[in-house]
């Protein structure tokens, strides 16, 4: 689908910062409110808008733990399909948050949420591993957010440190 200018524009906008204003964002692309709710309303009938999200740093509350993990994902592609149906089996997992086609020494990049390691594990040896196209699967725990789609979790803190002059 072709998107003009305009369409681009707010797209970046609200990519960055989905809770601007409707005003506002009329104001920054300079359009009427009427022509921005129009344009977006058109962007989410086209599935180029598919979501609104927000950015959690979790490890700030208590009351929801959890494990993250990234699996790199070895798969014998099928004819006709290629990657794509090892790929929509794998994301209809409730666990699994991402999946991504990567080029490199594996084929899928997937990312996945439990509520233990244990019950990571039990994903990936028991569900994931014995799907016919899997070849191999290597996990890695997240252990730390820093960055995430934009958004430093901990900013840099000035030098609290005291100096005296002599």
């Amino acid at each position: 689908m072709t998107v003009n200018e305009k369409e681009i524009e707010i797209l970046e906008i609200l990519e960055d910062n989905a809770r601007v204003p409707m005003d506002v964002l009329a104001d920054m692309v300079e359009l009427s409110v009427e022509e921005v709710e129009k344009i977006i309303k058109k962007l989410e009938e086209q599935n180029i808008i598919l979501s609104y999200s927000s950015v959690i740093n979790w490890d700030k509350t208590s009351g929801k733990d959890g494990v993250a993990a990234m699996i790199d994902v070895k798969v014998t592609p099928k004819r006709d399909v290629g990657f794509d149906e090892i790929a929509e089996r794998i994301y209809r997992f409730p666990e699994v948050k991402a999946v991504y086609l990567m080029s490199g020494a594996f084929d899928l990049s997937v990312q996945i949420e439990g509520k233990s390691m244990k019950e990571v594990a039990f994903f990936v040896s028991n569900k994931l591993s014995t799907l016919d196209s899997v070849l191999s699967t290597t996990t890695h725990f997240l252990l730390k957010k820093y960055k995430h789609d934009g958004v430093i979790f901990e900013p840099e803190q000035k030098d609290k440190r005291i100096v005296v002059s002599p």
